[in-house]
């Protein structure tokens, strides 16, 4: 009686195993921020797309294609060539996602990893005809304009393939080393330009004021002609008392000049 009862224990665990495995293979898991796609055995890839939770679908028959709907970013970097010929290295930041509602055409027509395919292709083709429209010196001076015209179309042409660009920016841009040495090489000839300019206005100064000396020593003599004319040699005998009053009021006050009275004898202490 007992073998009887553990038989049929062990006869429902099974039957219980195989029904939990089978319901188990049943289910699957969207988690947030993804979206699924059914592939039919039968039928192909269903236009159902699935949200986010847990769903039932068919064992062996039904197989779930799960993509993934947030943002992501990539960079993307392209050598192209600008309007006046000069090797250009470029670097594109770009933030996308796919339409939820387009995943069974891009499940279909691209694959899994249509961000592989397209936005490589896509973002060489754009970035390589939008800087060709402009000329070097046009992409440093005229950079957000440029950033601006690459999203635009870019954002347009990814559109055709279902997916939306919600950022693209432009986040590394050089030239070529012969371009590089060429605007260093006009920097330095700028720099020198203004100091040639500043040193031929600072001689253009110096001969206004050499001139102004002269001529200003110039009318002082005149004018002391002038004054020698009318009132003689008084002037010049004015000059020298002025003279001489200033040198002897200089040497009443230094300290290592001593008077002697003319006339008189002075007796010094001398040492022996």
């Amino acid at each position: 009686m007992a073998a009887k009862v553990f038989e049929s224990i062990g006869k429902f665990g099974l039957a219980l195993a195989i029904a939990g495995g089978v319901v188990n293979s049943a289910l699957y898991n969207v988690d947030a921020g993804h979206r699924a796609v059914i592939f039919d055995r039968f039928r192909g890839v269903q236009d159902i797309v699935v949200g986010q939770g847990t769903h039932f679908l068919i064992p062996w028959v039904q197989k779930p294609i799960l993509f993934d709907c947030c943002s992501r970013p990539r960079n993307v970097p392209v050598i192209t060539g600008s309007k006046d010929l000069q090797n250009v290295v470029i670097t594109l930041r770009i933030l996308f996602h796919p339409v939820a509602s387009q995943l069974p055409r891009i499940c279909t027509s691209i694959g899994e990893d249509y961000d592989e395919r397209v936005l490589q292709s896509v973002t060489t083709d754009i970035l390589k005809s939008v800087v060709a429209r402009f000329d070097a010196g046009e992409l440093i001076t005229q950079r957000e304009l440029v950033s601006r015209q690459v999203s635009d179309d870019l954002t347009e042409r990814a559109a055709t393939f279902g997916l939306i660009l919600d950022d693209v920016s432009l986040t590394h841009l050089t030239f070529g080393k012969e371009f590089t040495e060429a605007v260093e090489a006009k920097q330095v000839a700028q720099q020198e330009a203004e100091r040639a300019r500043f040193v031929v206005e600072k001689a253009e100064q110096q001969k206004k004021a050499a001139i102004i000396s002269a001529e200003g020593d110039s009318k002082a003599a005149e004018l002391i002609a002038n004054s020698l004319a009318t009132a003689g040699d008084g002037l010049i005998e004015l000059r020298k008392l002025e003279a001489a009053e200033d040198i002897a009021y200089q040497l009443v006050r230094s300290r290592n000049i001593t008077y002697l009275p003319q006339g008189q004898s002075v007796l010094l202490q001398l040492p022996q």
